[in-house]
């Protein structure tokens, strides 16, 4: 009696994987197909990142998404909050609890948006640190935006020089309300005179957007200019910024 051939168990006589049995060329085929289809797409954006910082806002808010969210397609997340806030500049600006009403938005990613905030805010100060502030006045721009245009809320910020011009401290003087913050021209120069400082930039935020100056604002500065310049300190200037740009009153003549 003839017998039958002979094959090694879960293979057919070919060689190949028996019906049911998965060889390893079998085993990565079917982990490619499993991968969620948002891998591939990390994949191109962070490639085309690598190339140039060209992406539209969602994307490059996407990219900082990914870390937090590592297991689900943030690109509709993305697109939520650029159509909330406007912007990825007002997206990382926006009050953390108006962030976490977006579905998908926890702590763990307001926590990351944030520290985005920060970074952007200290590496615009360290191009006006220890610099001779009238000569980088883009730079000075450039701070006061990245700090103060996209807050909620009015901010009255003093930067304090020296008599070279250079940054003595940056402090916010006060915090108010969306369309007012009370500012004390006395506590502002009794402030200057603690750190010895010779001259002052004044800055301040419109949370509407518009950095048009006010009846308010003009006579705020000029009773601080009045206040100050008896006492040695100058007033360079004073900055309104706002999301649709930057006022400066030494540039319209106000002072």
């Amino acid at each position: 009696m003839a017998r039958p051939p002979r094959t090694t168990r879960g293979f057919a006589e070919s060689g190949g994987p028996a019906p049911g049995i998965k060889g390893p060329e079998g085993k990565a085929q079917e982990s490619r197909a499993d991968e969620p289809h948002y891998h591939g797409h990390r994949d191109r954006l962070r490639a085309r990142f690598a190339q140039g910082d060209t992406l539209p806002d969602y994307e490059f808010l996407e990219l900082v998404l990914f870390r937090a969210i590592p297991r689900r397609d943030v690109k509709p997340i993305a697109k939520a909050l650029i159509a909330r806030f406007g912007s990825f500049a007002e997206v990382i600006s926006a009050p953390a609890e108006r962030l976490l009403e977006i579905d998908g938005i926890g702590p763990s990613v307001v926590t990351d948006l944030k520290i985005m905030e920060a970074a952007g805010r200290r590496l615009a100060r360290g191009a006006v640190a220890e610099r001779t502030l009238l000569s980088s006045w883009a730079a000075v721009i450039d701070y006061c935006r990245a700090a103060m245009a996209f807050a909620p809320r009015e901010e009255f910020r003093l930067l304090f020089l020296d008599k070279r011009n250079r940054l003595i401290a940056d402090e916010v003087q006060g915090r108010g309300t969306v369309d007012h913050t009370p500012v004390y021209p006395r506590e502002v120069v009794r402030r200057a005179l603690e750190l010895s400082a010779t001259a002052l930039i004044l800055v301040h935020n419109h949370p509407s957007g518009d950095p048009t100056p006010s009846q308010a604002d003009i006579k705020m500065t000029r009773d601080i200019v009045a206040v100050a310049g008896p006492l040695g300190i100058v007033v360079h200037d004073h900055i309104i910024v706002g999301r649709d740009g930057h006022a400066s009153f030494r540039g319209l003549k106000l002072i």
